[in-house]
């Protein structure tokens, strides 16, 4: 493989269009797409359009005029056909965290109004020991919140089937592990978590518009997952939420299964009526008054993705993925570095992450030289390859930078030492 090869690996590639799409930086090679998306072309237009014309023109009439309460569903809508769900299934609302409190309370609700089952019997939530930390923390809260009937299950990757028995109520975890990009069996997970009478959570931070995912055809219960990574939604896009019809069914008549009760989440909220009254849709997991300017801007993120789908992004995000681990080992391999990634691209996602001892230090002098990913504690070099904009020299590229920093060991230096707040 030259660079000659990669070269016209581009011109042939189906996705070649796409990264017009985008505003990319001269002299940057972005592989932190699975941390923060890149910036749409088409985003700064809309949003000024909202802004100026929606916001500065038609002000509160734009509620109605320019649909901006129907927005959350309407954006939601367009995920669900990421995420394998109906339409009427996800809506875009506040953060992954405060979405997946709503929906592990939910389940939890769900699981102890079942008259068959005893809450004490059905106490664990399984989960992942290397589940992204936040999802940890908010079961962690809600237990402490419910009383310390629950307890927390941390069991390794491959524990997983193992830890689900009779006595687990919720089987939280994220679909692709955030530091080393393994993906988990849906499919198999779900239905075990099922056949033992569980509930299955599933966090799609690092899947959505990376990595095909179908929820309905697995059964899933209830997902979670971020705009601003794959979906090119921009910093701090709204979060979104799933909620299979059945469970939607399930919770009607139940007010505070949802325990964020908020008025957006009302069947008629501009009655004003003084006793919370659940919606019977989606619609009930919605709570506060949504950011229109950040529901804009995730819109045109989306509809990114969708214009290419996601199985012509898999199947290059596993070319990028493979040939970049390739040239790393051939070239990089006497470094020091390890791959922390599953080798086999089916069991992982869009993401590459390679073990150093000075990991911090090398990202930092990648960066200093255009080369942008990121590092993840406490010696990962992590690497996202977003299929809409990354190329293949830009693997050929990456990899001959970091063969450099390495082999002249440009990350000594004490300014790429020094740790930054946000790493």
């Amino acid at each position: 493989m030259t660079r000659d090869d990669c070269i016209a690996l581009d011109a042939g590639d189906p996705l070649r269009q796409h990264r017009a799409v985008f505003t990319l930086p001269q002299g940057v090679i972005y592989l932190d797409g699975n941390s923060l998306g890149a910036l749409p072309r088409a985003t700064s237009a809309h949003v000024r359009d909202v802004i100026e014309h929606q916001w500065g023109e038609g002000l509160i009439r734009s509620w109605n005029s320019a649909a901006w309460i129907d927005l959350a569903r309407r954006v939601g809508a367009k995920v669900a056909r990421l995420i394998g769900a109906l339409p009427d299934e996800v809506i875009c609302a506040d953060s992954t965290s405060v979405n997946l409190f709503k929906v592990l309370a939910t389940a939890l609700r769900l699981q102890s109004s079942r008259p068959q089952v005893s809450v004490l019997e059905r106490r664990f939530i399984v989960t992942e020991k290397t589940n992204f930390p936040t999802d940890l923390y908010v079961a962690e809260g809600l237990i402490d919140l419910l009383g310390h009937k629950h307890e927390l299950k941390r069991v390794d990757f491959d524990e997983i089937h193992a830890a689900i028995d009779d006595r687990t109520a919720v089987v939280m975890l994220t679909h692709v592990n955030f530091r080393t990009g393994a993906m988990h069996d849906m499919h198999a997970i779900t239905r075990l978590a099922h056949d033992a009478g569980a509930l299955a959570v599933w966090d799609l931070s690092h899947s959505a518009g990376a990595v095909p995912v179908a929820l309905n055809d697995a059964d899933a219960d209830f997902a979670i997952g971020c705009g601003y990574k794959y979906l090119n939604g921009g910093p701090g896009a709204p979060a979104f939420v799933f909620a299979a019809t059945r469970h939607l069914r399930a919770l009607t008549g139940d007010a505070y299964a949802q325990p964020l009760a908020g008025w957006l989440g009302h069947r008629a909220p501009f009655d004003f009526d003084l006793r919370y009254q659940p919606a019977s849709s989606i619609d009930r997991f919605a709570v506060g008054t949504p950011s229109i300017v950040a529901l804009s801007a995730l819109e045109v993120g989306v509809d990114t993705v969708l214009t290419a789908g996601p199985d012509a992004l898999r199947s290059k995000s596993i070319a990028l993925t493979d040939l970049f681990v390739q040239l790393v080992e051939q070239r990089c391999g006497d470094q020091g570095l390890h791959l922390a990634s599953p080798r086999n691209s089916a069991h992982r996602g869009s993401q590459i992450c390679f073990t150093h001892v000075d990991a911090y230090a090398v990202m930092q002098a990648l960066i200093q030289r255009g080369v942008i990913g990121d590092f993840r504690a406490p010696d990962l070099l992590r690497f996202g390859f977003a299929p809409l904009y990354v190329s293949y020299v830009n693997i050929w590229d990456a990899v001959d930078t970091l063969h450099q920093v390495l082999a002249h060991a440009e990350w000594r230096p004490a300014a790429s030492q020094v740790r930054a707040r946000v790493t």
